[in-house]
């Protein structure tokens, strides 16, 4: 039996980074410092070498997006403004958010000046006090508990060129929904939406016969992908730094973790991994991968050593 040829180009790390054609380093070390994550080992290389070239293709893309969107408007007889939209996916502690952080700051650099705004769904979370009447609180981060009607009405507002529209903000300091605060998002050329269900579906509340995704409103997409093995290692590498950091101020919800040996906080953190982040991995975050237009394959000290570029 034949198997279908795969959907995705791939590329070693070698021959990925000759993709950034001398394309200029514009970030600083001083930059990069600032960018990384507190379990990254992000260097001048990993950005020259990955994200140069990615910042590269998704400008030629956001280039055609726009002669397509003129397009468009000349035939309707109208101008409007269309954010293009970036998704980035994949597990807890794989580097979504440096991933992020470094694009935004790449692709705010290009001759253009693109105005690049960067939300995460974190703040679409329902706040603690839902999560707990429904019984749920172990499973922040799973579909149930964000507000799906929420988080779509959001991507809708941007892709349609709402000015003013408010996103909610996520503490992970004290693990909610801070009230009262607000990100105001004011039409972005460029939005980056970056969580755990960026390519999950969700059920129209409106419609439930039909299936809506976060990701029909996205341009492009990328999951940063890991072994399993290797995103168990990141996380209790992480918790461990938060143990130290984070944690040992009063405020955080996790501050009880701060005070406990090392031993016991290990067992905590395994445990914790176990039953919520690698169920959530298996069940819900993974089965999306195949859905992205790029995927990040990181080795070893969270260097990407293989990039897959749908065809």
């Amino acid at each position: 039996m034949t198997m279908p040829s795969s959907p995705y180009m791939q590329f070693n790390r070698e021959q990925w980074a000759i993709l950034r054609n001398y394309l200029p380093m514009t970030l600083t070390s001083a930059d990069i410092e600032a960018l990384q994550g507190i379990n990254d080992d992000l260097s001048i290389e990993e950005v020259s070498d990955i994200y140069l070239p990615l910042s590269r293709l998704i400008n030629y893309y956001i280039s055609a997006n726009i002669s397509r969107q003129t397009v468009l408007d000349k035939f309707l007889g109208r101008t409007q403004k269309v954010p293009y939209i970036i998704g980035i996916a994949g597990s807890v502690a794989v580097g979504k958010s440096t991933t992020a952080r470094v694009m935004q700051a790449l692709l705010s650099c290009w001759p253009e000046h693109r105005n690049v705004a960067l939300v995460t769904t974190d703040g679409f979370l329902y706040p603690n006090k839902v999560l707990k009447e429904r019984g749920i609180m172990n499973k922040k981060g799973f579909p149930q508990s964000y507000d799906i009607k929420k988080l779509l009405q959001f991507v809708a507002d941007v892709k349609s060129g709402k000015p003013h529209i408010k996103a909610p903000v996520y503490s992970h300091l004290v693990y909610d929904i801070v009230e009262d605060e607000t990100l105001t998002i004011e039409c972005p050329d460029i939005l980056i939406l970056e969580g755990l269900n960026v390519l999950q579906g969700a059920t129209n509340c409106s419609l439930p016969e039909k299936r809506v995704f976060v990701s029909d409103y996205v341009d492009f997409s990328i999951y940063v992908d890991a072994e399993t093995e290797l995103l168990h290692n990141w996380y209790i590498s992480r918790f461990l730094k938060f143990r130290h950091g984070a944690f040992s101020d009063p405020n955080s919800y996790f501050h009880h973790y701060a005070t406990l040996p090392e031993d016991e906080a290990i067992a905590i953190a395994n445990k914790l991994w176990k039953e919520i982040n690698e169920c959530n991995l298996v069940e819900n975050i993974l089965p999306t991968r195949e859905r992205a237009n790029l995927i990040l394959t990181k080795g070893d000290s969270h260097k990407v050593k293989n990039v897959y570029l749908r065809k």
